[in-house]
């Protein structure tokens, strides 16, 4: 009888079970390798251990914080004057232009569409304050007419106050609400935008300043206060231009002047520039111009 021998069955694996099939003609054509799948890669992955990435995580947080300063500083930088020299002034020769009384020039700006321009001068004695109209033209937008700034009127009216480049100009920040709706938004960030472009090119350094830190300085701030304050207060700084600030419409000229003033110094309407002499009656310190504001 003959010996058995005995082998060992085959290992048979069971084919595998896709879920979701594909059929052979529906295969891509194109095959993602990790050569060519490395591109979408943003960054390589960390095979270490989660408490390393805390903690390099917590230390970029702190990094961002600690350089935040910087970062408004570098801002800043960014609007100052591009191309300051010693003795120049814009649109005019040397000789042309009081020196000292053009380095103690500030401007104000309200950047709306329905805002004003403010220049305050030193003479030496005390100031002269002007306020114009911001430039502005009607454009064709979609199937309705809008206003949008006048860039070239506005980059002529700059030249016309002879002072020296790097004059500081200190400028409302937009701020969107929410009422606003979208073209408010829009509209308030172009013009806001396209003026600091206009300055800066203008070779004047700029300055943003918040409406709640020029206000809290004229104790505009809460909700009681509105912009008839505005034109109340500046009228109280500004009694020569009074007259230009009567109307509702008129608080983009007051808003102006006052951030004008915040970039001078002043604190209260109490503390105006212009004082009176008693015994003459008149103001002897400070002289006010009226500029060309546009249509009354």
């Amino acid at each position: 009888m003959g010996t058995l021998q005995k082998f060992p069955p085959k290992c048979r694996f069971p084919p595998p079970v896709l879920i979701n099939s594909i059929p052979s003609h529906s295969t891509p054509k194109t095959l993602f390798f990790p050569t060519n799948f490395r591109r979408f890669c943003t960054s390589s992955v960390n095979l270490g251990s989660t408490h390393c990435k805390k903690k390099s995580g917590v230390r970029a947080s702190v990094g961002v914080r600690v350089s935040g300063s910087q970062l408004k500083e570098n801002w800043l930088d960014s609007l100052s004057c591009p191309f300051m020299e010693k003795g120049s002034h814009l649109g005019f020769d040397v000789e042309e232009v009081d020196s000292t009384a053009a380095s103690e020039c500030v401007i104000g700006i309200d950047p709306d569409i329905s805002g004003a321009l403010a220049v305050l001068k030193g003479d030496g004695v005390g100031f002269s304050a002007q306020v114009f109209d911001t430039p502005h033209l009607q454009v064709l937008v979609g199937k309705r007419v809008r206003k949008r700034l006048d860039a070239r009127s506005i980059v002529q009216l700059l030249r016309s106050f002879a002072v020296p480049e790097g004059t500081i100009a200190y400028i409302e920040q937009s701020r969107p609400f929410p009422k606003d709706g979208k073209q408010g938004w829009w509209s308030g960030g172009f013009s806001y935008g396209l003026w600091i472009g206009i300055l800066v090119a203008s070779g004047f350094s700029v300055v943003p300043v918040s409406s709640l830190l020029w206000k809290n300085q004229f104790e505009l701030c809460g909700s009681s206060s509105n912009k008839d304050d505005s034109r109340r207060a500046a009228s109280a700084l500004f009694p020569s231009l009074s007259s230009l600030l009567k109307r509702k419409k008129d608080h983009g000229r007051a808003e102006a002047l006052l951030i004008a003033a915040y970039g001078k110094g002043f604190k209260r309407p109490s503390e105006s520039f212009v004082e009176c002499d008693a015994k003459e009656g008149k103001s002897r310190d400070a002289k006010c111009l009226i500029g060309e504001v546009g249509n009354e």
